[in-house]
């Protein structure tokens, strides 16, 4: 999946999505522990920083993170945190 990188954010953003695989690691730590507030907390981060980095994708599955935790839906939280690492693992970037 090719995504094209904000020019202004050309050289930061390899550094923004390896941000995003620590936040799949705290959040499955996070899950294991029940801390439901982290995994809320970061979705969240994710939601409002995704598109303003060009990854809508980003802030889509942080919104439904977010929404999963406020449940405390253990299920879809995990199965959110996996569908962020397939897409990270998937995205490639594009700079003009």
């Amino acid at each position: 999946m090719l995504v094209r990188a904000i020019p202004q954010f050309a050289d930061l953003t390899p550094g923004f999505l390896q941000n995003r695989r620590q936040d799949v690691i705290a959040m499955l730590e996070a899950l294991d522990r029940g801390d439901f507030q982290t995994v809320e907390r970061l979705g969240h981060g994710m939601k409002g920083a995704g598109g303003s980095w060009g990854f809508q994708a980003i802030t889509d599955i942080g919104a439904a993170l977010e929404q999963a935790a406020e449940r405390a839906d253990a299920a879809a939280s995990r199965q959110w945190v996996d569908e962020l690492s397939r897409y990270l693992d998937r995205v490639e970037i594009v700079s003009d």
